[in-house]
C-alpha cells in the first residue's frame, strides 16, 4: 500500500517555519509581511478559500487585508483597485481571486498586477522568469507540489513524469518545473490533455503522474504501473446523498484503485489543497523581503 503524502501536516510544518521567521523579523523591528486578497462576488468556494488565506495570515503573524466587491463591479473600477494595491507600500503581495465575472477580463487584471506583488505567480513576467529558471513567484499549486516531493524525498531525476492537464495555472508550469535542471526536477516529461490519443498507454509508462484535469476519478488502477508516485491536483464536488453536505469531494484519481499500486499518493482532500495555501504564504514572505525590486 502506498505512503500517503499528508499535505495538511506538511502545510502546517511550513506555516510553523514561516511563523518563526516572522517572529525574528518582529524582534528586529522589521517590516511584517502583508498579504491582500480581492474577492469579487459571492462564489462559495472562492469565499471559503479566501477566508482560509486570511486565517493562515493570522496564524503565521502576517498582516492581511480583504477587499470584497459585488459581482457588478465594473472592469475599470477593479483595475483601479489593482492600481491602488500596486501603489500601497504597506502591501507586499496580493491576489485577485479567480474566477472573475464574465464582463471582467482576467487577463487584463492579471497583467495589471505588478510582478513583484504577484504572489499568485500568474503574471507573464513571473511565468517567463520561471521558464528561464530565474527567481520568480511560482504559482502556488505547482510550488506546493514541489514542496511535497522535496519534503518526502521523492526521487525525480531521470524519472518519466506524466502531467495530465495543460492549464496555465497547474499543468503547463508543472511540466516546465519537473523538466528543469534542479531538484525536484530532471524528469523526462510528457503532457497529456483532452486531445491526447491513448492516455492510458502513456500513463502506464509513468514513474510519476500529476493529475490536474478536473475530471473526478479519471485516473484508474489499470492506467498506472506498480510503484508509481501519484499527485492528485483535482478536487470536484460530486453529489452524494449519503453525505451530510449532500456531496463528496473527489480528486482526479480513483484513489481506492490506484493507491494499492502506488509507492506514494496524495489524498483528496488533505493533499495538494493545503499546500497551495502554504505556498502563497511562502511567496508573500519572499515578496516582503523584496525578491524582486520594482523596475
Amino acid at each position: 500500500m502506498a505512503i500517503i503524502i499528508d499535505g495538511k501536516a506538511t502545510a502546517q510544518i511550513i506555516r510553523d517555519e514561516i511563523a518563526e521567521k516572522v517572529l525574528k523579523i518582529k524582534e528586529k523591528g522589521g517590516k511584517i509581511p502583508h498579504l491582500a486578497a480581492v474577492l469579487v462576488g459571492e462564489d462559495p468556494a472562492s469565499q471559503t478559500y479566501v477566508n482560509g488565506k486570511v486565517n493562515d495570515c493570522k496564524q503565521v503573524g502576517f498582516e492581511s487585508t480583504l477587499r470584497q466587491f459585488d459581482t457588478d463591479i465594473s472592469e475599470e473600477k477593479l483595475l483601479q483597485v489593482v492600481d491602488e494595491l500596486n501603489q500601497n507600500p504597506d502591501i507586499d503581495g496580493y491576489i485577485v481571486q479567480l474566477p472573475l465575472p464574465g464582463h471582467i477580463s482576467a487577463r487584463k487584471v492579471t497583467e495589471r498586477i505588478w510582478p513583484e506583488k504577484d504572489v499568485d505567480g500568474f503574471h507573464p513576467a513571473n511565468v517567463g522568469r520561471m521558464v528561464k529558471n530565474l527567481p520568480a513567484y511560482v504559482s502556488a499549486t505547482p510550488l506546493g507540489i514541489l514542496q511535497l516531493l522535496e519534503r518526502y524525498q521523492i526521487e525525480t531525476e531521470g524519472k518519466h513524469c506524466v502531467v495530465i492537464g495543460r492549464s496555465d495555472i497547474v499543468g503547463t508550469p508543472m511540466a516546465i518545473l519537473m523538466s528543469r535542471k534542479a531538484y525536484p526536477g530532471n524528469c523526462t516529461v510528457t503532457v497529456c490533455h483532452s486531445r491526447t490519443k491513448d492516455i492510458k498507454a502513456i500513463s502506464l509508462e509513468a514513474d510519476i503522474v500529476i493529475a490536474a484535469l478536473g475530471r473526478p476519478e479519471f485516473l484508474t488502477g489499470d492506467m498506472v504501473k506498480q510503484g508509481v508516485v501519484v499527485i492528485d491536483v483535482g478536487i470536484t464536488r460530486v453529489a452524494d446523498a449519503s453525505k451530510k453536505k449532500g456531496y463528496a469531494l473527489k480528486g482526479d484519481v480513483k484513489f481506492d484503485e490506484v493507491a494499492p499500486k502506488a509507492s506514494y499518493i496524495t489524498p483528496v482532500p488533505g493533499g495538494v489543497g493545503p499546500m497551495t495555501r502554504a505556498a502563497l504564504l511562502y511567496n508573500t514572505l519572499m515578496a516582503s523581503q523584496k525578491l524582486f525590486e520594482q523596475k
